[in-house]
């Protein structure tokens, strides 16, 4: 860092300069000192941050996932002071009155850029590597330079100005030891003659001595190497920067797919509305053609009939545009968009979806599950906390042992009073021993251990449980997918039906030989058909979605992946396979062979 440089060299400039020093100048070197510290401003502070911050996280993503992101925390506040950020402002800026026609691929942006769901996740992510910088500071150089600088005196007369300063360095070793390393510098300055004998003759004068000083501390058994705590909070920060990678990562996919599934379920609702208002019309038309022909030949119930009909596809409408509009306040609010701003979404996404059709996931429960375990974070990140908790029991069982730590330490002075830009190290004073400390009463410890123990088993519950679930949520998700087509073909087929049986019984009521509930019945009919097949449309694109997710396998970060088959060159024939609901040639087949199936 360019301000601890500054500093560093200063001091060693301040210790090293000779002799006569006034007070004039004791008190400006420790005034420049003073400067040079605060002039290392909070910009700086922060961008040095930023700096290691994203280059361990470019790293990481280089090493955990084989690609690297760009990353950062900053947005269009971050520059700014945070006096200057007033309540007005943000009120004024919530009141956006914007105009946007979005289209999937704009709200995905809009997400990414704005939601502020994701951007906590990603300040989580900062803080987690953020972390790991402090964690390897240990282990790197750490240097300090201080001075104090002090006047005394007797009443209005001021007799002596000291300045103590202390430049040093210090680093945990890998081995789980301490070397120190520290030079100290006295400058004491007499401002008033001190007299004895007879006759009077001055005793006191300027004083500046220097001591360098080097201490070692090494375990030699407890806590020897990894076994150091401090090695292990270095080690436990870097696996934590690989889960929070790892699962950042699987927050990106996620997010991504229900952005999607929320812009599709509003197009649906779009869809819902539009039939809704076509049926309102409908029953108008209805009534109007009721109304004209009761004067000599339909009864006047049947027109009551047709304008109820019509009231309630009338209520049916309003509840939908309502609803809707709810809808997108709240997609609003995941795209972290003013709620005053004005959006449209494009029509043509739902033209698309629905030409591209269903796209199959065909792939076997074995071979999906065999992709969770290798490529799903989550399931990553449960096998290697098992694994961490492994060492804490390692860890806890090297608290048991005897302790027994090296120690030495060397120091020599320069000579008094004057005399101290030289050493001689001939006179260096040292020591070195050995220090024991025998497992007589280790109770906390041994309660540790036996803790990291019960801990070690509730982890391995964990990662067991893990794979159950995902074993579980992938079956479900191949088997509620089947679900999904069967349905859809179910009322793609009902949508034609319901459209013959329109056309056929309004003919039959111009002919006079169908009542008006028929109508309305068939018409009723229409609307539920194109509504569900709207509804299982974008029901099948999220199950499928949340089956790519859950078996690791879905690419969030490329094109369209909502119309893409990521499994396309991915897997073998070997790895495809039949779906757990599957109906053969869509026929149902009987019950038994679900309830009671042969081995």
């Amino acid at each position: 860092m360019v301000c601890g440089e500054a500093v560093r060299r200063t001091v060693v400039r301040l210790v090293r300069t000779k002799r006569a020093l006034s007070q004039r100048f004791v008190w400006l070197g420790a005034l420049l000192l003073l400067g040079l510290l605060t002039a290392c401003g909070t910009k700086h502070y922060r961008s040095s941050a930023d700096k290691d911050v994203y280059r361990i996280l470019q790293d990481y993503d280089r090493a955990v996932l084989g690609r690297t992101n760009a990353f950062t925390i900053a947005t269009p506040y971050s520059g700014r002071p945070p006096k200057e950020i007033a309540p007005e402002e943000l009120i004024d800026a919530r009141g956006a009155t914007n105009r946007r026609a979005l289209n999937v691929e704009e709200a995905l942006r809009l997400a990414v850029a704005n939601s502020r769901e994701y951007q906590t996740q990603k300040e989580q992510l900062y803080l987690t590597a953020l972390s790991l910088t402090g964690a390897r500071h240990s282990f790197s150089p750490n240097f300090v330079a201080q001075s104090t600088g002090t006047l005394r005196g007797t009443g209005d007369e001021t007799q002596t100005g000291t300045v103590n300063s202390q430049i040093g360095v210090s680093q945990l070793l890998k081995s789980g030891g301490r070397l120190s390393l520290a030079l100290g510098n006295d400058l004491i300055r007499y401002f008033t003659g001190r007299f004895a004998g007879n006759p009077p003759v001055q005793v006191g004068n300027d004083s500046a001595i220097n001591m360098l000083t080097v201490n070692l501390t090494q375990p030699l058994l407890r806590g020897f190497g990894k076994n150091d705590p401090t090695v292990e909070a270095l080690t436990q920060a870097e696996r934590n920067v690989v889960y929070a990678v790892r699962s950042f990562s699987l927050y990106q996919s996620q997010f991504a797919a229900d952005v999607v599934q929320d812009y599709f379920s509003l197009l649906a609702q779009k869809a819902t509305v539009r039939n809704n208002y076509t049926n309102y019309l409908r029953r108008v038309e209805t009534t109007q053609y009721l109304e004209a022909r009761s004067v000599d030949r339909v009864r006047k119930s049947d027109v009551d009939d047709a304008q109820v009909a019509e009231l309630s596809a009338r209520i049916t409408y309003i509840n939908s545009v309502s609803a809707y509009l709810t809808s997108l306040d709240n997609f609003k609010l995941r795209l972290g968009l003013p709620i005053s701003e004005v959006i449209t979404l494009d029509d043509a996404d739902l033209r698309d979806l629905e030409r591209t059709g269903l796209i199959p996931v065909e792939i076997s429960r074995e071979a999906a599950f065999r992709m969770a375990i290798a490529r799903h974070m989550d399931v990553l990140n449960a096998i290697d906390r098992f694994e961490d908790s492994k060492r804490k029991v390692r860890l806890a069982a090297d608290q048991l042992r005897p302790g027994l730590n090296f120690t030495g330490n060397a120091s020599v002075s320069s000579e008094a009073p004057d005399d101290y830009a030289n050493f001689d190290f001939d006179q260096a004073r040292w020591s070195a021993g050995v220090s024991l400390d025998l497992p007589v009463d280790r109770l906390r410890e041994r309660n540790s251990y036996r803790s990291a123990l019960i801990s070690f088993e509730s982890q391995l519950r964990s990662v067991v449980a893990t794979l159950d679930n995902f074993k579980n949520r992938i079956d479900r998700g191949l088997r509620t997918l089947e679900q999904e087509r069967l349905n859809y073909l179910s009322r793609q087929e009902n949508l034609r039906v319901a459209e013959r049986l329109v056309d056929n019984r309004q003919m039959l009521l111009e002919a006079g030989r169908a009542n008006i509930r028929d109508v309305r019945e068939a018409q009723d009919s229409l609307i539920r058909a194109q509504n569900d097949l709207t509804l299982a449309t974008v029901a099948y694109l999220g199950t499928r979605l949340d089956l790519l997710l859950d078996a690791g396998i879905l690419l969030a970060d490329e094109g369209r992946f909502w119309l893409t088959d990521p499994l396309t060159g991915k897997i073998s024939p070997a790895d495809r396979g039949r779906p757990p609901l599957e109906m053969p040639a869509d026929r149902l087949i009987p019950p038994d062979d679900f309830l009671e199936p042969k081995p």
